[in-house]
């Protein structure tokens, strides 16, 4: 029995060792080069047309939001890089991200200083668009795409593809649907953002999770919250799995502070110019929290923003209410989710957990942009080979629900482009062999989802060629925006009960092997 049990594991141990050495031939060496070299020419074609508020004087857009940070940082001392002063006037494009943004944009401040240094000089570079300075610009968003969220997706696809069946055929259309994520590289290639180190650190903690190494995660994950506070979407998913599954180890106190220890001593590091006074951790604290913007403010696809057509949420209610309300429904949103990974933690589990945590914080939370749908769809391209149409889905809309952001951005020909490239890789997936008895679609949902697209397809006509009436002329804003607001709740009502019956089918296999 005992020789059986050792041939046994030295059998899987063969298994792994050749599914590892199959991904590194051929499922990376190939796929994944080629896939990437192609991924950054489609960032470099993005990067040619225009960005948030080009020639769009005085405050321009985020294109010099992230220079005037790069502007601050090279020139000012750790301590007055969020502190109002005759130096850093805040109401200028202050910084508004954790102490991690604030260091990117000095390390990227020194690349554009050593060839560049108008670009970046004190004062008299505010508004800077010299053509030089915009390749810099741009080599940075490039930069750290390729040095941390293609790394990140490597990584990723190696773990997951060592943990999934019949993963192997799949692994070239999955590198493209998460590099090629048109959303993704419209935002931060097109209107200018740095979203791919936040959501690259963020699927290394993924990575690292579902390896079993999760101080490691903890490290990446904590990184990505002090890069972009919108990080926290994913924090409910994390802390519900790693408590959880900390739960169940032989000393779950220790499991905790050990986890706790990385969490807290990473805050510390990065926060340590800053931990020294009251005064400073309050300035860099009040710039995170941008309650004086109100509950929301351009036309989102969440739910304060869809339910203000009947419910005038701002008049009816006070600030200091709306956050109260805010708060609470976004973590009672998170509850069931959370409760599930508790309760019965699963690594298949955990990522359909983090698609429903970015869902209550998109919907419920305070001040949500358009650009926060990019939180929803990360999980759902990590998914995409489980869920391929609702990973198509929630793209399209996620997609659809920033075109008047990116056509503002005058973006537009590379949004129809990259929209065609993603239908267009997607329906390249290989079909997997059909199984006897298996029921098709039935013809009205076909035709549900036929109409759908039709609808959208007319929106976009009607966008750019119909003038709205003059007495409500963000109308055809707020018609895109209930559309999409339909099919997110639509997705995470389908994520969440996804979610139930995988710890559902958990527990039931828990208690069969007790038995």
């Amino acid at each position: 029995m005992e020789k059986s049990r050792v041939k046994k594991g030295i059998k899987e141990e063969v298994d792994n060792n050749s599914d590892w050495l199959w991904l590194m031939d051929k499922g990376i060496s190939g796929p994944f080069i080629c896939i990437s070299l192609f991924s950054i020419l489609v960032r470099v074609a993005v990067s040619m047309h225009p960005y948030s508020g080009a020639g769009d004087s005085p405050k321009y857009g985020d294109f010099e939001a992230q220079r005037h940070w790069m502007e601050i940082t090279t020139n000012l001392p750790v301590n007055e890089w969020y502190h109002n002063s005759t130096c850093n006037d805040l109401t200028y494009w202050g910084l508004d991200y954790p102490p991690l943004t604030a260091y990117q944009s000095y390390v990227h401040g020194i690349f554009l200083r050593f060839f560049h240094p108008d670009s970046v000089s004190l004062y008299s570079s505010r508004g800077h668009e010299s053509y030089i300075g915009k390749l810099l610009m741009r080599w940075t968003v490039l930069t750290s795409d390729v040095l941390i969220f293609f790394p990140a997706v490597l990584w990723f696809i190696i773990v997951y593809a060592s943990q999934s069946k019949g993963y192997k055929s799949n692994l070239p259309w999955h590198v493209a649907m998460i590099l090629l994520n048109p959303c993704l590289i419209l935002i931060d290639h097109g209107h200018f953002q740095y979203n791919c180190i936040s959501l690259g650190l963020t699927i290394g903690a993924v990575a690292a999770l579902l390896c079993d190494k999760d101080l490691v995660a903890s490290f990446f994950f904590t990184l990505a919250l002090n890069h972009k506070q919108m990080s926290a979407y994913f924090a409910p998913a994390f802390f519900s799995y790693l408590l959880g599954k900390s739960l169940r180890c032989k000393n779950p106190v220790l499991e905790v502070v050990k986890l706790g220890i990385v969490v807290i001593g990473t805050f510390a590091l990065i926060w340590w110019p800053y931990i020294h006074s009251k005064v400073a951790i309050f300035e860099v604290v009040s710039r995170l929290a941008p309650f004086e913007r109100g509950i929301y403010e351009d036309y989102v696809a969440n739910f304060w923003c869809t339910t203000s057509v009947l419910i005038k949420w701002k008049q009816l209610f006070t600030t200091q209410s709306l956050k109260l309300l805010s708060l609470t429904i976004t973590l009672s949103s998170c509850l069931p989710s959370m409760f599930l990974q508790i309760k019965a933690p699963s690594k298949r589990g955990f990522l359909y957990g983090l698609l429903n945590s970015a869902f209550s914080f998109y919907f419920f939370s305070f001040q949500v942009h358009e650009k926060s749908i990019l939180l929803a769809v990360l999980p759902a391209s990590l998914l995409a080979v489980e869920e391929p149409f609702l990973f198509q889905w929630l793209t399209q809309f996620a997609l659809f629900s920033m075109f008047p952001l990116l056509l503002r951005d005058k973006l537009l020909l590379p949004y129809i482009a990259l929209y065609g490239i993603f239908i267009f890789i997607h329906y390249g997936k290989p079909k997997p062999k059909p199984k006897p008895n298996t029921q098709k679609p039935i013809f009205f949902v076909s035709f549900l989802i036929v109409c759908l697209l039709l609808l959208s397809l007319v929106l976009h006509v009607i966008y750019l060629k119909v003038n709205p009436p003059k007495k409500y002329p963000f109308l055809f804003e707020a018609i895109i925006m209930l559309l999409c607001f339909s099919q997110f709740v639509f997705i995470a009502v389908y994520s969440n009960r996804k979610q139930w019956i995988l710890s559902r089918q958990l527990l039931v296999e828990v208690q069969k092997k007790r038995i």
